[in-house]
């Protein structure tokens, strides 16, 4: 997903998932692609899951080729992102920007017909965790690629933004209407909003409400749902029922401080995660992605801003090759499996429904599992289970987790099998010392916790591991101390 930020000062950072104005049931939905995945779902496959599902908008951490191939005269709106690691060399020279919008951009949109309407420049480059290691190239960046845009004729179909996380802006007095950009980045932040507005290109946030309840225990739950129990917060005559109305109003009152009250803004990430983490499971994530759903079919802005904002589901699928530094939920973002499958049910209105991704090729059905024979006492065992899911995503076997409850035989099965699928079942892979491992058609799956069968990916190489995007880092995770004693006190 996309951010480390422990006790920054602000109060809650919360959520959003799809959307655009006037979302109907046919439509309007948005998310994120990631494709950090060991057996990526086939691009063509998943723009037929965008469309069957009425997404009608996707942002790409980066110009994924196949990625933007498939999404060619689909129709779909597409936010093409710049990794960080490109803003160094993108702000000290133009002929960069314009080399990288001619082969990323341009050259998709006029021979593949691909819909890119928004560059994001860079991610989150703010963070404080970054240490201002980006804070003196990204605005140069996005000035360079804008008039790369501009060069290639795409200044009016193309608009720049920038993926800012929440950590960005902070509340002056613990409530909405004290919203206020950080000191720090204050004057950039007001540069880059003034150049942003002047191109009539729109302000993007990533914010995010599981990720505030995972850093503390004494974060409000019900405050975090839409349809929530928590007391209210009360901000003047504004009363708050969710953190998501009291974030981005947050933000909304830093943006009415330095004159810029109309600025429109993309909420480029929100979501809630199924696995990995006590509080990532089907229930929780179908319950606010669900709140969500229906806060947006019926066009509900926040009480600061009425017009709704655009908004990118995080995520799509599952990624299991992404970094599990901010915690084993990281690879569970998806509201799909990794292979499109359906996790939980979303009622998108007119009687509709999600629907599971369509063709998908899978390896033999078979899996790899721990011999009855083997002992647990067999001095091999541990060292074995921690070769597979060094090499494969264990994050399910985590406590809390869908695959928690297991017991010694079976965390050592689904391990193996973890490294048998990763490796596409070759020969030799289900091959543990000392005769250790068997290889069944019995599916070994019990209750929540599935063990899978990847994607047949045919004679592709696997995609190298990358660092981009929702990988880089845990989310910014805002601190909730003044929101939780306003709440406790009734104020």
């Amino acid at each position: 997903m996309g951010s480390h930020c422990h006790g920054c000062k602000l109060w809650v950072v919360f959520l959003v998932l799809v959307m655009m104005k006037g979302a109907t049931a046919a439509g309007g939905l948005a998310a994120n692609w990631g494709t950090q995945s060991t057996h990526p779902l086939p691009a063509n496959i998943v723009v037929k899951l965008l469309k069957e599902n009425g997404f009608d908008k996707v942002k790409l951490f980066e110009a994924d080729p196949p990625a933007l191939k498939a999404l060619g005269n689909s129709g779909i709106q597409v936010m093409v992102g710049i990794p960080n690691e490109l803003l160094g060399p993108l702000s000290s020279s133009v002929q960069a920007a314009i080399d990288w919008v001619q082969q990323n951009v341009s050259n998709y949109i006029s021979q593949m017909g691909v819909n890119i309407r928004h560059v994001a420049v860079g991610n989150e480059p703010f963070l404080k965790t970054y240490n201002d290691k980006f804070v003196h190239t990204t605005f140069p960046a996005l000035k360079n690629i804008q008039a790369a845009l501009i060069k290639a004729g795409l200044g009016r179909q193309v608009k720049v933004t920038i993926p800012l996380n929440a950590d960005v802006y902070q509340s002056d007095n613990g409530l909405p209407s004290g919203g206020s950009f950080r000191p720090d980045i204050h004057d950039l932040m007001v540069s880059i909003i003034k150049f942003l507005s002047e191109s009539n290109s729109p302000l993007t946030f990533n914010i995010y409400p599981f990720l505030s309840l995972y850093a503390d225990s004494h974060f409000p739950k019900e405050y975090a749902y839409f349809d929530g129990n928590a007391a209210p917060l009360v901000d003047g005559s504004i009363s708050y029922t969710n953190v998501f109305d009291a974030n981005f109003d947050t933000l909304v009152a830093a943006l009415d401080k330095i004159g810029f009250s109309s600025m429109p803004v993309i909420v480029g990430e929100v979501g809630w995660p199924t696995d990995g983490d006590l509080n990532a499971n089907v229930d929780n994530a179908k319950r606010f992605n669900q709140g969500l759903v229906d806060r947006i079919l019926q066009g509900r802005g926040t009480p600061r801003r009425s017009t709704p904002p655009d908004v990118y589901i995080f995520s799509l699928i599952d990624e299991d090759a992404k970094s599990i530094d901010p915690g084993n939920f990281e690879r569970h973002w998806g509201v799909f499996n990794f292979d499109g499958a359906l996790k939980y049910q979303l009622n998108l209105g007119s009687g509709r429904g999600l629907v599971p991704a369509k063709g998908v090729r899978y390896l033999t059905r078979q899996w790899c599992v721990l011999s009855p024979q083997a002992s647990l006492d067999d001095p091999a065992l541990a060292s074995s289970v921690s070769y597979a899911c060094s090499y494969s995503d264990c994050t399910s076997l985590g406590s809390g987790s869908s695959c928690g409850v297991l017991d010694a035989r079976g965390n050592a099965s689904y391990a193996f099998n973890m490294y048998f699928q990763t490796m596409n079942q070759r020969k030799g892979t289900c091959s543990f010392s000392n005769n250790l491992s068997m290889i069944t058609t019995l599916d070994p799956s019990a209750g929540a916790c599935r063990f899978k069968v990847m994607i047949d990916i045919g004679k592709h190489q696997l995609p190298p591991a990358r660092s981009s995007s929702t990988g880089r880092k845990l989310k910014f995770v805002l601190s909730v101390t003044a929101i939780v004693m306003l709440l406790v006190s009734g104020a």
